[in-house]
């Protein structure tokens, strides 16, 4: 049995980990660089161990040999989808709490993937290793082995090709070590669906439904929420069906995720597959009770699902919301400091994944992410009041963040109505807009209860220019 997890990550995905691993009663090990070595996800662990970069696989297996750990979760990004972590544990008979080492090197590969999905008879994207036909444009020029946007450009015209292609892969051999690059079909206006996929050692496939991640930044996911809005019970079947044809031509075993782009049309495509567990994946478990870390181990361990198809239901909708240190109105631009108040929202339906605290050191070494703000209720509408409800009282001071600008898209006539598409900030881009007096007063009220500190926390967020004169002109002045 697996006694001893370390857990390769930081921040929220170590301390998600590490959650349902005390639950299960596993010993739990984190790692961790210089900068984090007084971070929240250290102090959470039985044990914690030094590394010198998240990215080094040599020096992780180094460590789980050190603090005897027998298992090793790669939580999301870092070496997550790197066949060197998997394959080093392999050969160290340390267990990989994620699918085989071929199974990551073969859908790492974009081109190796989509040839392999259409032998499934998975719908593909037509693609082209090479240069497409003059009829085909506009395309999309993608890193070979990549993601999260790198290497990455819309090419309008054949004569923009060349240099594009130029672009992407210098960018992509910096990103990946890799600077293949390909042309794939672009597709107008899509909506980004994924499912989530199981396998285990005993031949099982499943899937646990769809999520609907189609607000992007830069490529990147921001909300996402189950089930879609454009996803009816037909295609659901229909899509479903594909991404477990997808888990079973390759063989696949643990967390995975299959993702589609869908038409305005109907029709769907395989994008990619993930081999790993997702940064959205608590929308999932929201809607269908299952702990997805939970059963990660179990069939590290061994283990059969502990569920069949049949038995898979989902209930109500859930709702996430990555909550970032950036500046949505001056392109999203990354912000550092130290957080000075953080005051979650709760209530029913409510959950929060983070990594961070009063007095958390933002810094410029790693991705911006805070936190990941989850709702959960009976309907979409429900579910789209309670998290306007629950980022309006979300108390976060000392940096410069997202949470505004999240409220305002979850409040947008479009999102409400489920009109959305991958370009929907493009779009929208008065969302991009703040209003002067934009400060929630439930920030307001948690700087008004701390007398000694209010000076210090509003003077260091520069999120707070013109609080003096909200204050004056607010109709709680005299409360």
């Amino acid at each position: 049995m697996i006694r001893t997890v370390l857990v390769a990550n930081r921040g929220e995905i170590a301390i998600r980990i590490f959650h349902t691993l005390r639950e299960m009663g596993i010993r739990t090990v984190a790692v961790y660089t210089e900068p984090d070595a007084h971070s929240l996800h250290v102090r959470s662990a039985d044990a914690a161990h030094p590394v010198e970069s998240y990215l080094d696989a040599k020096g992780i297996i180094a460590a789980a040999k050190a603090t005897e750990a027998d298992a090793i979760h790669p939580g999301y990004g870092f070496l997550s989808e790197n066949p060197v972590l998997s394959s080093g544990c392999e050969a160290s008979k340390i267990r990989f709490i994620g699918p085989r080492t071929d199974t990551i090197r073969r859908m790492g590969n974009k081109l190796e993937s989509k040839r392999l999905m259409r032998e499934a008879g998975v719908p593909v994207v037509p693609t082209w290793d090479g240069e497409p036909p003059e009829s085909e444009f506009p395309v999309l020029v993608k890193a070979v082995g990549g993601g999260g946007g790198k290497g990455m450009r819309l090419v309008e015209s054949p004569k923009d090709l060349a240099d594009a292609m130029a672009a992407a892969s210098r960018e992509a051999g910096k990103a990946f070590g890799n600077d293949r690059v390909f042309a794939e079909k672009y597709i107008q206006s899509p909506r980004h669906v994924e499912f989530q996929i199981f396998g285990d050692t005993h031949g099982n496939f499943t899937h646990i439904f769809e999520r609907e991640c189609s607000i992007q930044r830069r490529h990147q996911k921001i909300i996402e929420e189950t089930p879609s809005a454009a996803v009816t019970p037909e295609l659901r079947t229909r899509m479903g069906n594909a991404a477990v044809a997808a888990a079973r031509a390759v063989g696949y075993v643990n967390a995975g995720t299959v993702e589609f782009i869908v038409a305005p049309d109907g029709q769907f495509y395989f994008l990619e597959m993930n081999t790993r567990l997702q940064v959205e994946h608590p929308v999932t478990e929201m809607t269908t009770g299952l702990d997805l870390v939970r059963e990660q181990v179990r069939v590290a361990d061994g283990h059969p699902l502990s569920f069949r198809q049949d038995d898979l239901r989902q209930n109500g909708h859930a709702l996430e919301c990555r909550i970032y240190a950036e500046v949505p109105e001056e392109d999203f631009r990354p912000d550092i400091g130290r957080i000075a108040v953080f005051v979650p929202p709760k209530g029913p339906g409510i959950r929060l994944d983070s990594g961070v605290q009063p007095g958390s050191e933002i810094s410029v070494h790693y991705d911006p992410m805070l936190a990941k703000l989850v709702v959960w209720a009976s309907t979409r509408d429900a579910a789209i009041e309670r998290m306007q409800r629950a980022l309006s009282d979300f108390v976060l001071l000392g940096i410069r963040h997202n949470v505004e600008f999240l409220r305002r898209v979850i409040a947008s006539d479009d999102f409400r109505a489920g009109e959305i598409d991958t370009h929907f900030l493009e779009k929208h881009s008065e969302l991009l807009k703040q209003p002067s007096d934009d400060i929630p007063v439930a920030a307001l009220l948690a700087a008004s209860l701390t007398p000694s500190k209010t000076a210090s926390v509003w003077s260091t967020s520069a999120a707070s220019a013109g609080f003096q004169d909200v204050w004056a002109s607010g109709p709680w002045r005299n409360s």
